[in-house]
């Protein structure tokens, strides 16, 4: 009796440890992200800081997209992208983001690559190009490989026939991968 209790105490502290430390963990690291973004803005409302930064960014993103400015904001950015040292800073971080959130969303590909020729071991990625015929290359394409539990991965040039699309969106493949498979892929 003592044991079946204590069994299953431990269990319900298991199962407590599964729901508490994601969701604190989660709220732990946007509190500090807001407060860090806050405190870029040296006010004293909490959350003014934020909020002002976000319109000041939704602000350049409306004044970039105008047809008078535009032109001003593309010279800045060819400007910065000649600049040696920042431009490599620039241009990764620029192409890093567009590749999430810009008009050519490069992870909305998923695919699955074999590892061996027979195509028996497969990892999940993503095509971010399909014509690498600049490079000689009219038979591969380029895939990118995100690592599992990290903010990095590897990119390959792959022969097309080594390649195989997945019908799933790109975000259930991302967060696939990430998570190292045991998040599922949340298709019923």
């Amino acid at each position: 009796m003592r044991k079946f209790t204590i069994n299953r105490i431990i269990k319900y502290f298991l199962q407590g440890l599964l729901f508490v430390v994601p969701m604190a963990l989660t709220f732990y690291v946007i509190i500090i992200l807001i407060a860090w973004i806050d405190g870029l803005v040296p006010l004293n409302i909490p959350g003014l800081g934020i909020l002002l930064i976000l319109v000041a960014i939704t602000i350049v993103g409306y004044l970039a997209s105008l047809f008078i400015t535009k032109s001003a904001f593309d010279w800045m950015d060819r400007s910065v992208s000649r600049l040696p040292l920042v431009s490599l800073i620039f241009t990764s971080l620029k192409d890093l983001i567009e590749a999430f959130v810009g008009d050519k969303k490069k992870f909305s590909k998923p695919v699955l690559v074999a590892l061996n020729q027979e195509k028996s071991l497969y990892k999940m990625g993503f095509i971010t190009e399909e014509d690498l015929g600049v490079l000689g290359l009219h038979d591969m394409v380029s895939v990118y490989l995100p690592h599992s539990y990290n903010f990095s991965g590897n990119q390959f040039l792959v022969h097309k026939d080594m390649v195989t699309p997945v019908d799933i969106p790109g975000v259930t493949a991302m967060k696939f991968i990430v998570s190292g498979g045991v998040s599922g892929l949340g298709i019923e």
